[in-house]
């Protein structure tokens, strides 16, 4: 059995970003002759600094249907803010239809917990360390952009004192006394 990023996704390094194929699906259409096959692929692709996207793709063969999504995928990324280039800032959720996620910061040397679409887009944004859920639906297209709708809503903690209109360093300090007042116990 091949390794794990051999068997279900494919790494292109070009132009410093890396695409996961997430999902392929087949579909058939019957004519007179017989049937007549059509592939819809998933991809993400990531730079793995924090700039993610995903794409969908449909033709005749595979390797069309993937080159479409990665085509796809690249213009559409958005940028993650990471903490200490590794995990998330904050807990945070998402929802896409019937999909749900719920996303949480993790210590150092976790790794990567979270199922199947989910981790490819954790991977592909350069994340180390998450701990993930999926609560609802399945199905990789929803679970994608759940994911994607949690991390639009990661913030740095920069813009949250700019929003309020506090300094960082008073936003950092408070987060400090808080994270050492828990630890007391």
């Amino acid at each position: 059995m091949a390794p794990r990023n051999e068997r279900n996704d494919r790494e292109e390094r070009d132009d410093g970003f890396v695409d996961k194929l997430v999902h392929i699906n087949r579909v058939a259409k019957v004519v007179k002759g017989g049937r007549r096959f059509g592939f819809a692929a998933l991809v993400v692709v990531g730079d793995l600094k924090g700039r993610v996207g995903f794409g969908h793709g449909k033709a005749r063969e595979v390797p069309e249907a993937i080159r479409k999504a990665t085509e796809a995928a690249k213009r559409e990324l958005i940028f993650v803010p990471l903490r200490d280039g590794r995990t998330l800032h904050h807990d945070v959720h998402g929802r896409h239809g019937a999909g749900k996620v719920i996303l949480r910061t993790a210590e150092a040397g976790t790794g990567i917990i979270a199922g199947g679409p989910m981790r490819a887009v954790f991977e592909a944004v350069g994340m180390h360390d998450v701990v993930a859920k999926s609560l609802g639906s399945s199905n990789p297209y929803n679970m994608v952009r759940a994911t994607f709708d949690a991390l639009k809503g990661q913030m740095h903690p920069k813009d949250v004192a700019a929003r309020r209109g506090i300094k960082y360093s008073t936003l950092q300090a408070r987060r400090r006394d808080v994270v050492g007042a828990g630890s007391e116990d």
